[in-house]
This record gives C-alpha cells, structure tokens and sequence, in this order.
C-alpha cells in the first residue's frame, strides 16, 4: 500500500472518530439550557424611593405690588441678607403724601367740630335742667294757688297770674328737650364725621405706607427682577396678581420638594429619614427627614391637580413630598435641582435573592412539569373544561412567583413569598427557599423560557467583552 494511501485512510479515520464524539456531544447536552446562578445569602436591605424636585426655603416670601407708581429707589441687591423690617424698595409718594396732609388738615377740622358740638350739647343740657327746676317751682305754685282760690283767699287775678306762669314753664321745658336733642344729634353727627376722617387718613396712610416696601422676613434677597424708572401695579382681588418686585427667603430651614410616582407613594410616611444630592453640589450627600407629604395628586405634564381638571385623565400623576435638610451648606440656592432617595423600610441580615432572579409560572406550567417528571400521560382524548374558581378565574391560569433552584443538575421552581425590595436585591419572607442554596439568576432569555424540572447547565464565567473595529 502506498504512503498517501495510508495518510488518507489515517485523516479519515480521524475526522470519523471526531464526528461520532461530536454527535455524541451534541445528543448529550440536547435540550440541556446554560443558565448563570448565585447561592442565597443573608444581607441588610433598605428599600428606597428615589424622587426629583428641587431646593426651596421652608419659608419663603414673594414681595408684590400693592399700589401704582413709580420705582424710586431699590435700597436691596440679590445676595443680601435683611432683617425684618428693612426697606427694599421705594415707590414715588407725592400724591399719596399730599393726600395724607390734606386729610391730617381735614381731621383737625372735625377734631374742632366735635369739640363745639360737645359744648352745645352741655349747654343745652344745662338749661334743661334749669328749666326743669323752673317748672317744677311753677308747679308748686300753681298748685297753692289752686287750693287757695278754691278757698277763696286769693283773688282771680292772682290766681290766673300762676297758671300762667306754670305755663310758661312747661313750655320752657319743652323747648328745652327739643334744643337738647338737637345738639345731642349734632354731636352725633361730629363725632360721626370725625370717624370717617379718621378712616379716610387712615387710608391715604396705608397708600403712603405702600410707596415704601420692607421685609416681610429675614432672610436673602434672592431674585429681583424690576428696575428703577419701572412701573409698579397692584392686584386686582380674584383676577391678576400685583407687580412681581422680588423674593425674600430664610435659608436657615431648607427643603427640597420632589415628586413621587403614584405607585411609590403609599410606602413614604412622615418622619422617614432621605439621602439628598444636589446636581450644584457633587460628591456631597444631604441627611434630610420627610416632613410633609400631599395628599394630592398632580398631573405630571401640566402640574395641575387632580382636583382642577374637568375631564378624566389617564396621564401619570405624581404626589408632592418635602424632605427637610439636616444642615444645610449656607451656598445653597432656591430652586437648585435635586434627588431624594426615601428610605421607606430596612431590614438586617434578611434573606434574599437578586431581582432578575424572580420568575413567574402559571399553575398549568407547574402542573405540566410535575407530571412530566412522574412520566405521566393524558389518558383518552376527550379534553375536560377547566373547573372555575368562584370569582369566575381559571385556577390553571393562577400566576405563581418563585425562583429556580438547581438540584440534582436541574431546575426546580420554588414559590417565594418576598418583602421589602433594595437596590437588586428582594427579601423573601416565606416559602422553601433556604440560605445557601444554588438560584438561576441569568440570562433573562433562559430564565424566560426554562421550563420547571429542565436540565441545566451552569457557566459562571464573565462573558467576554467584544471589540468592535472602526471604519
């Protein structure tokens, strides 16, 4: 036999050896799914709900036009620290102040009125009682009189003398209660004018007051944007708000106000302790405390509340939730973007597994598994309905969650009921699931489609980073 020959009964022998172990390879590890997997451990977890907003002063106050004129004078830069009280800005005042002299000039009159009027009044009070005692001597007399002439001691003439001077007094009296109330009622119209004057000085002095603007609060100037020479307008009650002048805000108590997802919010209550980081500040995390949280929703795009609206709305919707720094940087500005991350529950040393290690399966794939394992088949072939649970469910369809546990080179699908969840991490609260055992955590692809009770194999290793070349 030739060389050659031999050469290539040699090669072919070879790659017929190699075939059948590549076959044989191949047969073995049909259907056997590559999954990755970690072991179940103890860990601490903190269940957090991040939330964005920005930073803003707990008290805070926007100074607004209240009456019209001209700026004068603006006595405050932004940056600058007030006390309360101060003044800001500086409104003309020469009709104002004209007003409130011309009032001060007008009470004094009133002041002047009431006075005389007073005067009249205990003058003719005077005189009524005068009057009074006039009568009622009068009257005496009339009366002996009276007797007397019945008697006949006195004579006629006498006699109609005193009837005539009782009279007389009577009507004194009168025309004294009559003059009496008249000066009653003029002093009361004095004093009523002297009221109204001092309403109308009143008044202009609160114009005159408002050409003048101080701080309402101590606190930092932080935004103004008018300018000497501008006009200042008021507000109109129920319909515009007056001039915007500038902001005052105390920056001793900081917050940020962020918005949470209406799915998040039922897990966030007061008192609850957050991280804060502030996109002007980084590498630096805030300890702050929930100190309000809304209790209503606001749309997310519009900002509006629910409560606004006239039409349904399937839009997201968010709930305001104010977070209050513990110390906060005197460098911080209002409305500086910011991140809250809640914590909402802690739990140490849980039991847990990875997030993407949980899987859900129906009843029926469950089911299905376990006869498969038993080597059990469907007897005939007539197909039965579904019994039907009470709420009108099918029991078969009945979601399950848990996670594959591998045993034996295969994996088993174990129910877990599970807690609080962390940044990747689940607490499990009950199930068969025990620390130390070996979950499938990877790849999504497999740990969608494996199948309870499927042969697994499982490559721990780092998938190798491919280099992608340019053009």
């Amino acid at each position: 036999m030739k060389k050659w020959t031999k050469i290539a009964i040699g090669v072919g022998a070879v790659v017929g050896v190699g075939a059948i172990v590549l076959i044989s390879v191949k047969q073995a590890n049909k259907g056997v799914v590559t999954v990755q997997t970690s072991k179940v451990g103890r860990q601490d977890l903190t269940s957090l709900v991040t939330a964005s907003g920005e930073v803003r002063p707990k008290t805070y106050s926007n100074v607004l036009g209240e009456g019209f004129g001209k700026i004068t004078d603006i006595a405050v830069k932004e940056g600058d620290h007030v006390k309360k009280g101060a003044v800001l800005l500086r409104v003309e005042s020469i009709q104002p102040a004209a007003d409130v002299d011309a009032q001060t000039a007008g009470l004094g009159s009133s002041e002047a009125s009431v006075r005389s009027a007073e005067a009249s009044y205990r003058s003719a009070t005077a005189e009524a009682v005068q009057r009074k005692s006039d009568f009622d001597r009068a009257k005496l007399d009339w009366d002996r009189a009276d007797s007397l002439f019945k008697e006949g001691l006195i004579p006629k003439s006498e006699f109609d003398m005193r009837k005539a001077a009782f009279d007389s007094a009577q009507a004194a009296v009168e025309a004294s209660q009559a003059r009496l109330a008249q000066t009653r009622a003029d002093l009361d119209r004095s004093r009523s004018s002297l009221q109204q004057s001092h309403a109308i000085l009143a008044r202009a002095r609160d114009v005159l007051r408002k050409t003048t603007y101080t701080a309402p609060i101590d606190g930092i100037v932080t935004y103004v944007p008018v300018h000497v020479g501008e006009n200042v307008i008021a507000g109109v009650v129920n319909s515009t708000a007056g001039s915007y002048l500038m902001t005052i805000a105390d920056m001793s108590v900081v917050t940020a106000e962020v918005k949470v997802d209406e799915t998040d919010i039922v897990n966030v209550k007061f008192g609850q302790d957050a991280d804060v980081t502030i996109d002007a500040i980084p590498g630096k995390v805030f300890n702050a405390k929930v100190t309000e949280v809304g209790t209503q929703a606001v749309l997310r795009t519009s900002g509006l509340a629910t409560v606004q609206t006239t039409t349904g709305s399937q839009e997201a919707k968010d709930f305001k939730v104010v977070v209050t720094l513990s110390e906060p940087p005197p460098s911080l500005r209002p409305g500086l973007s910011s991140t809250a991350k809640i914590k909402t529950a802690e739990r140490k040393s849980a039991l847990a597994v990875p997030l993407q290690a949980l899987a859900v399966r129906t009843k029926k794939d469950l089911d299905d598994a376990a006869k498969a394992a038993s080597g059990k088949k469907d007897d005939g072939n007539v197909t039965l309905a579904a019994e039907k649970s009470p709420s009108g469910t099918d029991p078969k369809k009945e979601e399950i969650q848990g996670v594959f546990v591998v045993r034996n080179g295969k994996a088993m699908f174990v129910k877990v009921d599970t807690g609080i969840t962390g940044i990747t991490d689940i607490e499990v609260t009950g199930g068969e699931l025990k620390e130390g055992d070996e979950i499938v955590t990877g790849s999504y692809r497999a740990l969608r489609t494996l199948k309870p009770g499927a042969q697994v194999k499982v490559d721990n290793k780092a998938p190798e980073r491919q280099e992608t070349s340019g053009n």
